[in-house]
């Protein structure tokens, strides 16, 4: 059986150990939960407290003993329903205090450069876009492609181009040749794509619309380095159409 799955819901490595070990022994003391739990005595009544906060595990005294038992498995839904209902309950509150949040960002001093790594932070630039960009509004891509690292980018697009085809935003792509055939169909929605030479082919990507350039290598840790510049956006504008007329439909 695969336990990952207890400690993705929020259980941790030794709640885990704990629970599956009362599962096996029953009603049980402490010492022998210990000892079959491979946790240290110091620490699982800390853990068992936790797990009957949870609602997972139980306990009786008997001659002034306490024995613990675990709780029927089907109780691990009640606490995933407590978790989505407390997490409803927090997406709420945040809402509520956005306005104030995005008030604070907008009297802040505006950087003009920002730096983004791993594959949420480098793909989080495009939800942005999204987010930003208005319906028939455009943004622009040179070196379009999927990297050789990150498998899970090709999904990523594929949603996101769903997305910004839905929200009839326009892209215009100068992608890398080796996608040529094997593009996301999703992407050929409300776009215009021209495929650049062979010899042009990198792993840096560079995106940008109104005041905005992302550069970023799709390797396996993705980094991206974004300029808020109207005077990049022009220099890039410039390449683009460069690019553009040497590029093959």
């Amino acid at each position: 059986m695969d336990t990952k799955i207890l400690e993705d819901i929020g259980l941790t490595n030794g709640e885990v150990k704990v629970y599956l070990a009362l599962l096996k022994l029953g009603t049980t003391r402490t010492g022998q939960l210990a000892r079959v739990a491979s946790v240290s005595s110091s620490k699982v009544y800390k853990i068992l407290d936790r797990l009957e906060k949870k609602g997972l595990v139980g306990h009786v005294i008997k001659g002034n003993t306490k024995y613990f038992n675990a709780l029927e498995p089907k109780r691990i839904l009640d606490y995933i329903n407590n978790k989505e209902e407390e997490m409803k309950n927090r997406k709420q509150q945040i809402i509520e205090i956005l306005p104030e949040l995005e008030q604070q960002l907008s009297s802040a001093e505006k950087s003009e450069a920002s730096i983004y790594e791993g594959f949420e932070g480098t793909t989080n630039f495009f939800r942005n876009i999204l987010d930003e960009l208005k319906t028939g509004e455009t943004y622009y891509v040179i070196g379009g492609g999927y990297g050789e690292d990150t498998p899970e980018l090709r999904r990523f697009f594929h949603k996101h181009h769903q997305k910004r085809a839905a929200r009839k935003i326009k892209v215009k792509m100068l992608a890398n040749h080796d996608v040529k055939g094997n593009i996301e169909e999703t992407t050929k929605i409300n776009s215009e794509i021209k495929y650049l030479p062979q010899y042009l082919i990198t792993k840096m990507e560079i995106v940008f619309y109104r005041n905005k350039v992302f550069l970023v290598f799709w390797t396996k840790e993705p980094k991206g380095f974004l300029i808020e510049s109207s005077e990049a956006v022009k220099s890039f504008e410039a390449y683009f159409k460069a690019l553009w007329k040497i590029a093959r439909t």
